[in-house]
């Protein structure tokens, strides 16, 4: 297995774009309402752009009119970690991936229940994968 978590700086300049390197090793932000996933509808499962773990599920996403892909739930709650983040003098908590550390969002207490959870996530940190079963009519 790959040791995401210490691949030097210089792999990850070389295997990101500019905008994904600043969002996603830099703790950057991509500004709102540009991403590719804003506005997405895609039947899928949504990876970590840096390291590809598995993140969320489009059943979980929903429209928050936040400016960037939210989410209800996680995949798996092991694969992200959440850190206490007060900068821009906000108190706010902060999404990491857990296998490679890559910054992706933060998490707010403000979604729809039963989670009251909205993960609102930078497109720029997320690959999407359609799922490969075809709906079937019923």
């Amino acid at each position: 297995m790959t040791h995401w978590k210490g691949k030097p700086d210089s792999y990850w300049r070389e295997h990101l774009t500019p905008e994904e390197y600043r969002v996603c090793r830099q703790a950057g932000t991509e500004a709102p309402f540009s991403g590719e996933y804003n506005d997405f509808k895609g039947i899928g499962t949504y990876y970590c752009r840096c390291c590809e773990l598995e993140l969320f599920r489009s059943q979980e996403k929903f429209e928050s009119g936040c400016g960037w892909p939210s989410f209800s739930g996680l995949l798996d709650s092991k694969n992200v970690v959440l850190i206490p983040d007060s900068s821009h003098g906000m108190n706010r908590t902060e999404v990491r991936c857990s296998l490679c550390n890559a910054h992706l969002g933060h998490v707010f207490d403000d979604g729809p229940k039963p989670t009251r959870k909205r993960y609102c996530i930078n497109s720029v940190c997320l690959k999407f994968r359609p799922d490969s079963t075809p709906n079937k009519p019923k």
